[in-house]
């Protein structure tokens, strides 16, 4: 009779080791890439240089005859005429693609191994194709997937990272790209023909929404720059208090609602306290993680006065997952990023809220972008000589690909209104 396999103890502590050791080696590319990006001149420094010897200059043509075809499905040819067609520059491409799939693709974007004129277009048809699901992801990016379903990766120790890597890279750059609202989050174009009116129809939708009356106390999880506060001061005569785990946004947004009943805090949401009428949270479930998607609702159903309303406008997926959001993004843009689902969301709130009301937005986050896009592109003379060629690429790509992925209806944005009890006689949904 054969002797049952069984893995000794110091074996799993072997395995252990060698997993532990490969999320360290991950985490310091990480934070090079991260600490790269808070300098944005140093943008994309850490990007291999030498993928060519890794696949093998013989296999060339074979890596585009997989690719090709690939493309001609979502309606792109390389070298071809469209806007929306790719012009590439450099034959490791296709190998670079096959490795690493959508990091590939963005990190060969950056170091100029592929244009495109439309990249928003090119996006949203390769994601409508589903051309994602046809490439394999390598065992990095497996590795770092096994690492998001076993660590928290959003834990209050790494609170402050994303501001650190993205929200605190320079206030001039934001200033310049999301204009006079200073919001960064989908603006409402219902009715709005330019970005700024826009941004105020996103706020007063969310104040008509949470139903603001003058008296009224408000908390603002994630509060950015103090926008949505300013204007609901202004407008309905509220009290407000923000909290934001970014410096930057501290030190503008004071001095942008100075002189209003506004407080903003440099705080985690997981610190945040007291009683309020009204609990908004504004483009935060983003990061907040699948893990910790309970805490959160809990952190504003207890701030929450048991007459009062929540409201939470979040990017989503109908797919759940319990991995870090696209690898590209996650590695120079949005460390820790997870866009959650309607079930996760659902699992969240569960005993805890009534959902009242639920609106899909998600095509204005489209136009938002690429207006976004357009004040970026169009005033990058005055940014240039800080932020450089490269962190221009990244920055392009990055907001392109997003606009391309809401176009393909990839990805949705919610804004969700939550009562404690239910609201007697009904909530009145407002559009």
């Amino acid at each position: 009779m054969k002797k049952r396999r069984t893995i000794k103890k110091g074996a799993r502590w072997g395995i252990r080791l060698w997993v532990v050791v490969g999320i360290k080696r991950l985490d310091a590319v990480g934070s090079q890439v991260g600490s790269g990006i808070s300098d944005p001149r140093r943008a994309g420094q850490f990007i291999k240089e030498e993928p060519l010897k890794l696949l093998g200059r013989r296999d060339m043509k074979n890596h585009r005859t997989i690719i090709e075809p690939l493309l001609s499905t979502a309606g792109v040819r390389i070298d071809g005429p469209d806007p929306w067609d790719i012009q590439v520059r450099e034959e490791g491409f296709y190998g670079r693609v096959l490795k690493d799939g959508s990091l590939g693709l963005g990190e060969s974007y950056m170091e100029g191994w592929w244009d495109c004129a439309r990249i928003d277009e090119f996006i949203c048809r390769i994601l409508r194709a589903q051309l994602e699901q046809e490439i394999k992801p390598g065992w990095p990016l497996l590795l770092r997937a096994a690492v998001s379903r076993v660590f928290n990766q959003q834990s209050r120790r790494r609170a402050f990272v994303i501001a650190d890597r993205h929200y605190d890279i320079g206030n001039d750059l934001f200033a310049l790209m999301l204009g006079k609202s200073m919001a960064y989050t989908c603006g409402y174009w219902l009715r709005a023909t330019d970005l700024d009116a826009a941004q105020e129809a996103k706020f007063d939708l969310i104040c008509r929404k949470l139903g603001l009356r003058a008296g009224m106390t408000l908390l603002d999880i994630g509060c950015g720059y103090g926008g949505l506060m300013k204007y609901a001061a202004e407008k309905y005569g509220i009290t407000a208090t923000g909290v934001t785990v970014s410096r930057e946004q501290v030190d503008l947004g004071r001095k942008i609602c100075a002189g209003l009943p506004i407080e903003i805090k440099l705080q985690d949401y997981r610190d945040a306290s007291g009683a309020f009428d009204r609990v908004v949270a504004v483009g935060v479930l983003e990061h907040v993680g699948y893990k910790n998607y309970r805490d959160f609702m809990q952190v504003a159903r207890l701030c929450l006065a048991d007459d009062g309303l929540f409201l939470m406008h979040t990017i989503g997926k109908e797919l759940s997952t319990t991995t870090t959001a696209d690898p590209f993004m996650t590695k120079y843009l949005f460390p820790g990023g997870n866009m959650p689902s309607i079930a996760q969301i659902g699992t969240a709130v569960e005993k805890s809220f009534v959902m009242e009301d639920w609106h899909l937005i998600g095509p204005d986050y489209d136009r938002t972008l690429m207006a976004w896009f357009e004040n970026f592109d169009s005033g990058w003379d005055r940014l240039k000589a800080k932020y450089g060629e490269r962190f221009y690429r990244l920055w392009k790509y990055y907001l392109l690909y997003c606009a391309g992925s809401f176009r393909a209806r990839h990805v949705q944005l919610w804004q969700v209104v939550f009562s404690k009890h239910g609201v007697p006689g009904g909530y009145k949904a407002v559009r």
